[in-house]
């Protein structure tokens, strides 16, 4: 990873967009609609650091590189990230290819290097990504409180909401019918129940692409990961960042884990795994194994 992807929350925020011209408004364009402040800059005004005091961010547009340099010199003493138009080397951060569903924001970056290739990739995203997305996860942040209270443990919070976000409340809110989706959303919750765990077994000897598309989903909703030694990073790669990452551990010990709840994911380089699957199918725990494609 070349460069970090962040988003900056807008509620309340101010973007100063500095100089003029097609740039400048192409970057005033991409805050149509959200909740920032932007404050427009030109001539001597762009070059004084107190004009871009306590803003959130900052971006210059503009041909002279005299002024490009001068502006964006002036955002960063006052301690403002700077976004510099078609001057990679001036820049604190790129402008992403931006995919805009509210609540959801989806952005495609190269450094800068080809914002056309960013471009066409955020038109192949954006027809799957469906125009009520923001609302399904407006729902999500208003019911959030709920669903932590009512499920504090992380692994079992982590499965009610992946039914949730396939069943009728996001349903509902992606017909924008919100008050119907958040009733539905509640009733779920009331009758949620803890499902069994599982052990998944994944042929983790890499590379990544010989994985079928059921391993790799195996490892992107792990609860837990159980590792050989020997792991192909590039496997490795596809998990969930979050999810627990433990050493071989006893039948015992595994069966634990599923019967709390827990999706367990195997990471297998070797072939002693075998009696351990045999142990988990008499313990009663559901296991399943994930070949490599052939």
């Amino acid at each position: 990873m070349d460069a970090f992807p962040a988003f900056f929350p807008l509620a309340g925020r101010t973007v100063v967009i500095a100089g003029e011209g097609e740039g400048a408004e192409a970057k005033a364009r991409l805050f149509e609609g959200s909740p920032a402040t932007v404050v427009r800059l030109a001539a001597d005004e762009a070059l004084d650091p107190k004009a871009y005091a306590a803003a959130a961010l900052a971006f210059v547009a503009a041909e002279d590189d005299g002024f490009a340099r001068a502006a964006a010199e002036a955002a960063r003493a006052a301690g403002v990230p700077v976004n510099v138009v078609d001057r990679p080397a001036l820049c604190d951060f790129t402008t992403p290819a931006v995919i805009d569903r509210g609540e959801v924001v989806a952005a495609i970056g190269t450094g800068g290097a080809s914002p056309m290739l960013a471009t066409l990739l955020r038109q192949d995203l954006e027809a799957r990504v469906p125009e009520g997305a923001g609302r399904v996860a407006a729902l999500f942040r208003q019911m959030q409180d709920e669903v932590r209270g009512a499920l504090p443990e992380a692994h079992r919070r982590r499965a009610f909401l992946r039914g949730a976000l396939a069943g009728p409340a996001a349903e509902a809110a992606l017909a924008g019918d919100m008050d119907r989706a958040r009733d539905l959303l509640r009733q779920a919750l009331a009758q949620d129940a803890p499902l069994p765990g599982s052990v998944r077994y994944v042929d983790a000897r890499g590379p990544a692409d010989l994985l079928t598309l059921r391993a790799a989903r195996a490892l992107a909703g792990a609860d837990v990961l159980v590792c050989d030694e020997g792991v192909h990073a590039d496997v490795l790669s596809l998990a969930r960042r979050d999810a627990e990452r433990l050493a071989p551990q006893p039948a015992e010990a595994l069966v634990d884990l599923a019967r709390d709840g827990r999706r367990v994911t195997r990471l297998i380089v070797g072939s002693g795994w075998r009696t351990e699957q045999a142990a988990l199918d008499a313990a009663g725990i559901e296991t399943e194994i994930l070949p490599i494609a052939r």
